[in-house]
């Protein structure tokens, strides 16, 4: 087992990155966290030289308690939503692959909320770093349910698009920071 290594401690479904392919990772299989961040976990599989991505919920099986890093907690008190409350909650979204959250890598391009009986409708359009990106759904999914989490949403509907391309000029000056590029 390689340094640094845990050894899962129970089943884990995990999505291959980039594919977006979900899996089953079983108990006994050694992974080396990259990344914890916004209630996900990215590992390593040595043995398949292979990026996952495997959720909160299986924390133990990693040797970790609770989630990982900032969850999706933010934002969960009641009353009207805000788009402040709803942009806080997409910080909490991370690409899988890079340590900083979809807002600051310039991902996320319009947020919309409209009042509707039962609770706002909110409307994201985001987009990805490569077209080829399995992963585009499961992020979009994540911010769907982070956003439904909030106190006040009714719906929620993020959809990921192509137009305009995305480009590193998008990366916010906190993001250019994270990675180094200022």
């Amino acid at each position: 087992m390689s340094e640094g290594a845990t050894v899962l401690g129970r089943d884990c479904v995990a999505t291959r990155i980039p594919q977006g392919e979900a899996l089953t990772l079983p108990r006994g299989t050694p992974v080396i966290i990259t990344q914890a961040l916004g209630g996900s976990f990215t590992v390593v599989v040595p043995s398949e030289a292979g990026l996952y991505r495997i959720d909160a919920e299986y924390a133990d099986a990693l040797g970790r308690e609770g989630a990982a890093g900032d969850t999706a907690k933010v934002g969960a008190e009641e009353g009207p939503v805000s788009e402040e409350r709803v942009w806080e909650v997409l910080k909490t979204c991370y690409d899988p692959e890079i340590p900083v959250n979809i807002v600051d890598l310039g991902l996320v391009y319009s947020l919309q909320l409209h009042e509707a009986p039962g609770g706002a409708n909110v409307e994201v359009r985001m987009t990805l770093t490569a077209p080829g990106c399995g992963m585009g759904p499961v992020i979009a999914q994540e911010a769907r349910q982070k956003i439904l989490q909030l106190g006040g949403v009714a719906e929620a509907d993020v959809q990921v698009v192509w137009e305009p391309p995305w480009t590193p000029n998008m990366i916010s000056e906190e993001g250019k920071k994270k990675l180094g590029m200022s």
